[in-house]
């Protein structure tokens, strides 16, 4: 068994579940350690996080992903337990297998032979992780981020082990994230019998042209790198449940999925104006769980589409599609953030997986990043 391989089996044996680590970052700091890396834990609430670093020179080199893990879903339904790293019909199953264990475990190894070729490289190497990746992310990266922009410490690149592939390792790497802001809209009217509408305000037909409007705004035309800004209804609630009485109010949930074609105040302005513009009486609450970022292309994301080429002969494509990570993060205080890992086709599935074939494969395009950056 290889090294890359063997410690992935160690991670996800790790009952690691959002917001735990199980241990998970302890087994790391016992590798980097003895590397010559400083390493510290950032705690905070019931989040472990973990910032390591070898150096002091510039460019810092960061290597950013999870240990933890989503739940498993019903037991029963796993061909083999989810915490017994099982290989099976040339893959690797387990919960982490895919998002992201395998990746951490790649990394690793990747620095480890680095090192071991190169003693006297050039700049630094860092490692941040997280165990709150895939709960409320309010005490993981963001935590770390905010510490080391507060010491003044800046990352130059980073590479996130999201997986990100489609069919093949390699064949699609993200260099950025649409932002994701949701709304939660209730529009007033008055109660009142539905044989006596005269005497009532139903706020489902007041609130009807102003969502048609809404549902045909063009929000923005996208860029190079994106599509245009989606704006869509997930909710809608109103009524008492009887079919004789006008509704006081109608609550509606939306989520704006936005490029960097456009601002969040800007999207929130725009569609307050509409609803303005129809006379609606409304109360309006927006969250914004992550602002879009965008790493076009340069330095790193040649640096890893070269060594994805020289290992899988594939040519890498570029994306921002698929929902939000600590990316968005990370890209306050760092000029070039790329997530690159695995196929994603299993993630947060019954029998997660990865393919054995692209186990060391990943660890040696982590490792010709290196050394494309500072070899």
């Amino acid at each position: 068994m290889n090294k890359t391989l063997a410690l992935a089996k160690e991670l996800i044996a790790l009952e690691s579940l959002t917001p735990k680590d199980q241990g998970c970052q302890e087994y790391l700091r016992d590798i980097l350690s003895p590397l010559g890396f400083v390493c510290e834990t950032i705690q905070s609430g019931q989040v472990t996080n973990l910032w390591a670093r070898k150096g002091t020179a510039a460019p810092l080199v960061v290597f950013a992903g999870h240990t933890d893990v989503v739940p498993t879903g019903p037991l029963e339904e796993w061909t083999s337990p989810p915490f017994i790293p099982t290989e099976r019909d040339g893959k690797l199953y387990g919960r982490g297998a895919a998002d992201m264990k395998t990746s951490i475990a790649a990394m690793l190894v990747a620095v480890e032979e680095f090192l071991a070729a190169h003693p006297d490289h050039q700049g630094s190497i860092g490692f941040l992780i997280t165990s709150d990746e895939e709960g409320p992310a309010t005490d993981g990266t963001v935590v770390v981020c905010n510490t080391l922009k507060a010491r003044g410490e800046k990352i130059d690149y980073c590479v996130v082990g999201e997986p990100t592939s489609d069919a093949l390792l390699g064949d699609t790497i993200k260099n950025g994230r649409r932002g994701s802001m949701s709304g939660k809209l209730t529009i007033k009217g008055v109660q009142g019998h539905i044989a006596y509408p005269q005497l009532a305000r139903n706020p489902i037909h007041e609130a009807a042209p102003a969502l048609a409007e809404l549902t045909k705004e063009k929000w923005d035309e996208g860029n190079e790198y994106y599509l245009p800004t989606s704006w869509q209804i997930s909710n809608i609630h109103g009524g008492t449940g009887a079919s004789n009485v006008i509704p006081g109010e109608v609550i509606i949930d939306f989520n704006f999925r936005f490029s960097t074609a456009s601002t969040s105040a800007g999207l929130q302005q725009r569609l307050e104006a509409i609803l303005d513009k129809h006379g609606l009486t409304y109360d309006l609450k927006w969250t914004i769980s992550g602002q879009p970022f965008l790493t076009p292309r340069g330095n790193l994301s040649n640096a890893l589409a070269a060594a994805i080429k020289a290992e899988t002969g594939l040519e890498t494509t570029l994306s921002t599609t698929g929902g939000t990570s600590d990316g968005r993060f990370i890209a306050q205080i760092c000029p070039q953030v790329i997530e690159f890992g695995p196929p994603n086709a299993s993630i947060h599935k019954v029998d997660e997986h990865i393919e054995l074939r692209f186990v060391e494969p990943l660890k040696n395009i982590y490792r010709g990043t290196l050394e494309n950056l500072l070899g």
